[in-house]
């Protein structure tokens, strides 16, 4: 099985792309925010945004156990993850030449489920803190009550792939002469201005995760 993920996760297309730093690649995953879950679930594909996060050399999901995805996963399905990381437009001086600048990673495998309600709830902990370091310990727990209705899966990180891309078209020799202008277009996530809940009772400050993130993405 391992050989077999590992001859479908080699790059055919523009291998010159590949990320073959390991560390580069959970970098891409610290980074993201959003992943992309497909699957087969009665003989149809499904793909599924969610949330994650990372510990180490594992990949955590989770979500109600009325999910369709939480349950065909946590029955030993094949699955693939997929994050990118959008940087840049990449304008070219031929339509056929545009691209864009990006970061993503491919994780294949098999997810099992958390059991454990000690490491369910370090799993969960692992989740909040990928979305926004710091506010586990600024907010309320989950009671035993919300941690048995809540599945969590674990995906070991042993068959991924990361490509990437940066720098300035590539277009063919005899189209650089055209008089189109041509070049990047960086694209960034952005951090806006903080809305309070309308429903919080007296003057509460906002909190150090959010006023961390902020000062991380002013420019």
């Amino acid at each position: 099985m391992p050989d077999e993920l590992s001859t479908a996760l080699a790059l055919r297309r523009h291998p010159e792309r590949a990320v073959e730093d390991r560390a580069a690649a959970l970098a891409v995953l610290d980074a993201g925010l959003v992943c992309h879950v497909g699957f087969v679930a009665g003989g149809r594909p499904w793909v599924i945004p969610t949330t994650y996060g990372r510990e180490g050399d594992t990949l955590y999901l989770h979500g109600s156990p009325l999910s369709r995805t939480l349950r065909t996963l946590a029955g030993g399905v094949d699955v693939c993850v997929t994050i990118t990381l959008l940087d840049g437009l990449v304008l070219a001086r031929s339509a056929f030449s545009h691209s864009m600048n990006y970061r993503s990673v491919v994780v294949v495998g098999r997810a099992g489920e958390v059991t454990d309600g000690a490491d369910k709830g370090a799993a969960l902990r692992c989740i909040v803190e990928h979305v926004l370091p710091g506010r586990w310990d600024e907010v309320r727990p989950p009671t035993p009550k919300e941690l048995s209705a809540t599945v969590v899966l674990a995906l070991a990180l042993d068959h991924l792939s990361a490509k990437a891309r940066s720098g300035a078209p590539l277009d063919a020799a005899g189209d650089r002469a055209l008089p189109v202008w041509a070049g990047e277009v960086p694209m960034a996530r952005s951090v806006g201005d903080p809305r309070p809940d309308p429903a919080l009772i007296g003057d509460v400050p906002l909190p150090a995760s959010v006023v961390t993130m902020m000062r991380a993405a002013a420019p």
